[in-house]
């Protein structure tokens, strides 16, 4: 009899940060739901992962923003692969650049559906397809900022600080029927908005030396997924970034 490979659903899973992390998660042997919002191919370099390693995988296209679509996206996935979701990874976030002045019902309230209500969703209709499975693990991707908050970002940062309390909580709330733990990164794959030279310097503010990298992130994704006596933990993968205070966001810096 073949054993299947363990199923992870990896929302945001087709591009940057998402698609490195399931990079990680195709080597290790996992079969590969990635989800995004618009229906485009993944990165070419998880392409060419998940071809060397003969993964099974398929992309869903869903609006995350919507948290009605929780329930639909996971019956999907399942019923798709024919098993529950061993590892849910909710990666997918929306990154505005509302100051408080800005921040408004509107802000905060699509910031909060897709960064908050729809991981807590997913998770929930995770646990739910597993029992008398089984025990799916579900990571939160969050923010070294959740310690030490910025100015910027009011309504992303609000957002991810609820997420990364709800991961105790839940873990409390789920106990036996799901595993919760959070990652939480630092600057790990810039934008346009950085150069070599800020890149640089905003090394040398890191209590390390050195910006974390997209590897190590997923790693500690692939660490948490595997470390089944944890629960109700979040992992710093910032280059010590969430010992500091910052006054802004980086790019400003």
């Amino acid at each position: 009899m073949t054993t299947q490979a363990p199923l992870a659903l990896v929302t945001g899973g087709k591009r940057r940060l998402g698609a490195e992390i399931a990079k990680t998660l195709a080597k290790a042997g996992y079969a590969l739901a990635l989800v995004s919002h618009v229906d485009k191919a993944p990165d070419a370099d998880l392409l060419q992962i998940i071809a060397e390693q003969n993964s099974e995988w398929h992309a869903f296209t869903c609006d995350l923003g919507n948290p009605e679509n929780a329930g639909k996206l996971v019956s999907e996935v399942t019923a798709h692969f024919g098993r529950p979701v061993d590892l849910l990874v909710n990666n997918a976030a929306i990154f505005g650049q509302d100051d408080w002045h800005g921040m408004d019902v509107d802000t905060l309230e699509a910031h909060f559906r897709l960064n908050l209500f729809t991981p807590l969703l997913l998770a929930k209709e995770v646990a739910q397809a597993a029992v008398g499975g089984p025990r799916p693990a579900i990571i939160h991707i969050l923010d070294q900022r959740i310690t030490n908050p910025h100015g910027d970002q009011v309504s992303y940062t609000l957002s991810k600080q609820a997420l990364a309390a709800s991961v105790r909580s839940m873990a409390a709330s789920f106990g036996s029927a799901a595993r919760v733990n959070g990652v939480a990164p630092g600057l790990v794959i810039s934008t346009d908005d950085y150069d070599a030279v800020l890149e640089g310097r905003l090394a040398q503010m890191m209590p390390l030396g050195a910006l974390p990298s997209p590897t190590a992130v997923a790693e500690a994704v692939l660490y948490l997924a595997r470390a089944t006596d944890v629960t109700g933990q979040t992992i710093f993968v910032d280059g010590g970034a969430h010992l500091k205070s910052f006054d802004r966001d980086f790019m400003h810096l």
